[in-house]
Formats: structure tokens, C-alpha cells, sequence
């Protein structure tokens, strides 16, 4: 394969992380930036069906209204916004090729329906950006990371209404001029397949005539996702269009939570093998329209049975044919099992089945994710068997409950031996054909949980003084997979061998 080197990772791979701009920037109203969706949320499992939102009967909309009783750790989050230029230095110093951030639509168009954007906004994400690439990072940009302006909600319905489709192109063409010739690998929406899960994050769909005492996502059903997920798809081809437009060089990607696709059936039971491949395609759906450009033939008997098929105008299925995604960004964080006789659910490290006796190890308590590094290789070669494009995993990473001893120092081997046996496979999934660009490790600095809106959930290479009370100093300090990682990029994947 060419450019493969000794270790068996491509000339040129982006080592690097991910995060997201809720998740760490914090200053959340400062510098003309309005809420997004998120703002609204402690987390999006934990609070998906009770965000902080209260209908007003007198104008008969929605208006942000928080939770005394709760507290929101992301509206200062790890001060990202502030801390930026100390974080990017460390991350220089593990040798990061590649960092995954997105740009907060509601940063640069705060209610999202404007025609001028915030300049204070873009002025951040220039300096962001500029201080990536002066450390020697390829910036890889998220347009929207379940950051819809939370106005765009409240006063248009999200994405169920057609009028986002424009704003949305407004906001894309904006910022891949802005950054023309600086940002090479572009992503639209986060984890889009997620919709059905969490609607209200994923795809900006809320409730439209609530009764008395209802929640925001009462009401809400699978013919509103699906119209929001149309609009969103259609989008998703216009933002492709203006990249290549305006900056022929740059690439326009998909971004998916795949740990669905590493399901498997219990046993060779008909009816579980026949039910996990129609669980595994509530996320093929989402890719199938990105990178084929039609919806495939499976999904008109849903639509059909339920009554449930989104309106489309003319000229939307010529627009995502002839606009789709370059390459493909995905999450990967473990398996799941699928029986016909157990519901299966979900949270955010993806679907959660029946336990699989032939998985020995899971991350600690409280989360007990199970680790399945074949999974992630498996997921690869089925993408690439598929699309036959490249492939970028983006997310990958366990969460642990951790804080520094005595002595301050903090070791973590549960984190290096995850990262160690996924850069395996990763490697084994490269000599299979796969195109891998690169492996971004989700979470490189501890930042809030999106799940749970919790902070003692860590992730990180690097701990933040930071708890789920909100105290802290702030302070940021490496573990010892710091060193680890370190490394392993030094080495282009050879030190697992």
C-alpha cells in the first residue's frame, strides 16, 4: 500500500484528538454569542426529554428557562476560550498532527438567522486556528457539533422547518471562506444518525403545540425526524458545494457514531440475525444518503408502513446526488449485542444490548463500557467495503473516574492499554485496504461528559482541576498516558509492536 511506513501507519497520519466546542470552550454568552441547543441541556442522554425550556403561553413559543437545581458545568465548561493557547501548547508537545474542534454556529451567527456574522466570533476561531497550524496541527473543523442556535429552535421549530437549510449554507459558506486554504478537513453535522436518540441535540426537533404541563419533546414524532433529518441531509450537500466552491483543496466529510454498525446478533437465531441488520441500518440510513446520494430501497417500506416519509421540494434528491461527502469521520468507543427478545438502548459511546460473554474487559464503574478493539476494525472494513472512501475515526477514547494521588501524579493504565489495543487493530484494519486518514483519541484534555454533563467522566491525556460541583482551579496537569501517547506518535504506531 503506498506510503506505508515500518510501522505500518501511512506517511503523513494525523495523530491527534477531538473535542467539542460545547463541551470546552465555556464563555458561553460572552463576545455577542447567544445559546445553542446544548446550553440548555446538563447532558443530552441524561436530559433529553427535560431541557431547560418553558412554553409561553402568550406568544405560544418555547423560551430558555434553567433549572435552579442544576448545574450547567458547560457554560464555562474547561474555559477552552480563554485557555486555548496553554492547551494547544501541550498537545504540541505530545506531537499531535491533527485537532478535531468545531466552529459554534451561535458564536458567529448568535441567533442563526442573521445575515452579518459576529466578527468577535470569527476573530476567535482565526486566532484558534492560527495557533493550530503554528504548532504544526492540521485543524479538522465540525460545522455543527449539536450546536443549533437555540433561537433557530424556539422561533423556527429546528430543523423540521425548511428556512434552517438556508441558514445553515449562510453560516458553512462563512466560515470555509473565512478559513479558506487553512482548513483542509471539514465535518457538517456530529454524530447526524443519532437523531432518533436524542432529537432534540442531534437534530434540533421539539414538540410544536404542547398541552398543559408538557415536556418539550412530547409530541415529537418519527415523521418530524425524519423531515428534520431531510432538511439537515440537504444541507449536508450544500455545505459539500460550497467546499469545493470556495475551496477546491479542502474535503467535506460525513460524521457518524459507529459503534452501532460493530452489533452483533446473540446467535444464529434467524430472527436476531435478521434483527441486527435492521438495527444496523438506522445508521447505514444516515451514510447511504451522505456518501451514495439517494435514499436507499429499504427505508420506503418505513415510510410506507408508518406514514412517516419526509416532503421533499424539487431538485433536493439532484442536490444530494451530485453532492456527497468526501470522506468519512466516525465515533468508536465499543460493541454491542443484539436479541430479538431485549430491548436494545442506547447512550452516547452508542447502542447497549444483552452482555457479551466473549468480552473480558469493560471500562471501570460506573460507566462498565465494554471494550471491543476487533469492533473498531470491523467497523472500518465494513465502511470501506461499502463507500470505498476514506475513512477518519474522530472519536475514540474511554471515560474513566480519576483523580491525582498524594504526590499529584495520576496513572492511568486502563486508558493506555484501551488506546494501545485500538491503535492495533487500527493498524490491522490499514493492511486490510482501509484508507484510514487518521485517529483522533476523543477527549485529549478532560472536558463536560455530553451524555451526562459530568466532569469526573475524564477522558484525557491531561487532567483539569475541574468537578462535577463546578470548583476548581482550573489547572491543567498530565497523566501519565500523556507520556504514552506521546510516543506512540513520535513512533508512527511502531511502539505497539
Amino acid at each position: 500500500m503506498k506510503g506505508i511506513t515500518k510501522s505500518g501507519f501511512p506517511e503523513g497520519f494525523l495523530w491527534g484528538g477531538a473535542v467539542a466546542a460545547n463541551q470546552c470552550e465555556g464563555a458561553w454568552l460572552e463576545d455577542g454569542k447567544l445559546p445553542n441547543v446544548t446550553d440548555v441541556m446538563v447532558g443530552i442522554i441524561r436530559d433529553k426529554d427535560e431541557p431547560g425550556l418553558a412554553w409561553d403561553a402568550k406568544t405560544g413559543k418555547w423560551t430558555m428557562s434553567l433549572y435552579d437545581n442544576k448545574t450547567y458545568l458547560s457554560h464555562e465548561a474547561i474555559d477552552f476560550y480563554h485557555h486555548y493557547k496553554e492547551d494547544i501548547a501541550l498537545m504540541k508537545e505530545m506531537g499531535f498532527k491533527a485537532f478535531r474542534t468545531s466552529i459554534s454556529w451561535a458564536r458567529i451567527f448568535p441567533r442563526g438567522d442573521e445575515e452579518t456574522p459576529n466578527e468577535k466570533g470569527l476573530e476567535f476561531y482565526d486566532r484558534l486556528i492560527d495557533e493550530l497550524i503554528a504548532a504544526g496541527m492540521e485543524p479538522v473543523i465540525t460545522l455543527s457539533h449539536y450546536e443549533t442556535p437555540l433561537y433557530l429552535i424556539t422561533e423556527y421549530g429546528g430543523w423540521t422547518n425548511r428556512q434552517l437549510i438556508g441558514f445553515f449554507e449562510r453560516f458553512a459558506r462563512t466560515v470555509i471562506q473565512r478559513y479558506k486554504g487553512k482548513v483542509k478537513y471539514w465535518m457538517s453535522f456530529n454524530e447526524i444518525n443519532n437523531a432518533f436518540k436524542i432529537p432534540l441535540a442531534a437534530a434540533g426537533v421539539i414538540g410544536k403545540h404542547p398541552e398543559k404541563d408538557s415536556k418539550p419533546m412530547d409530541g415529537v414524532t418519527e415523521a418530524d425526524i425524519y423531515q428534520a433529518c431531510h432538511h439537515m441531509f440537504v444541507a449536508n450537500s450544500l455545505a459539500v458545494k460550497a467546499c469545493r466552491e470556495l475551496d477546491p483543496e479542502a474535503k467535506m466529510g460525513v460524521m457518524c457514531s459507529f459503534s452501532h454498525l460493530a452489533t452483533y446478533p446473540l446467535n444464529c437465531d434467524p430472527e436476531n440475525v435478521f434483527g441486527t441488520m435492521e438495527f444496523r441500518r438506522n445508521a447505514w440510513f444516515f451514510t447511504d444518503v451522505m456518501c451514495r446520494g439517494h435514499y436507499p430501497a429499504y427505508i420506503h417500506r418505513i415510510w410506507e408502513e408508518k406514514n412517516c416519509g419526509p416532503v421533499m421540494e424539487p431538485g433536493d434528491e439532484e442536490i444530494l446526488a451530485a453532492y456527497t461527502n468526501d470522506y468519512i469521520g466516525f465515533s468508536y468507543y465499543r460493541s454491542a449485542v443484539y436479541s430479538a427478545s431485549d430491548e436494545m438502548k442506547a447512550d452516547t459511546g452508542g447502542a447497549v444490548g444483552v452482555k457479551n460473554p466473549f468480552l473480558t474487559k469493560c471500562s471501570p464503574a460506573p460507566w462498565c463500557w465494554p471494550v471491543d478493539p476487533k469492533g473498531f476494525r470491523y467497523v472500518c472494513n465494513e465502511l470501506t467495503d461499502r463507500y470505498e472512501l476514506p475513512i477518519f475515526p474522530v472519536e475514540n477514547g474511554i471515560g474513566l473516574d480519576e483523580k491525582p494521588d498524594a504526590d499529584g501524579k495520576l496513572s492511568d493504565p486502563d486508558r493506555v492499554e484501551y488506546l494501545e489495543m485500538h491503535v492495533r487493530e487500527l493498524k490491522e484494519a490499514i493492511a486490510d485496504g482501509c484508507d484510514v486518514i487518521g485517529y483522533l483519541w476523543w477527549g485529549p484534555i478532560d472536558i463536560v461528559s455530553a451524555g451526562t454533563g459530568e466532569l469526573k467522566k475524564r477522558y484525557g491525556f491531561i487532567y483539569v482541576d475541574r468537578n462535577n460541583d463546578g470548583e476548581g482551579t482550573m489547572a491543567r496537569s498530565k497523566k501519565e498516558s500523556f507520556d504514552y501517547f506521546k510516543a506512540l506518535i513520535e513512533s508512527n504506531g511502531e511502539i505497539n509492536h
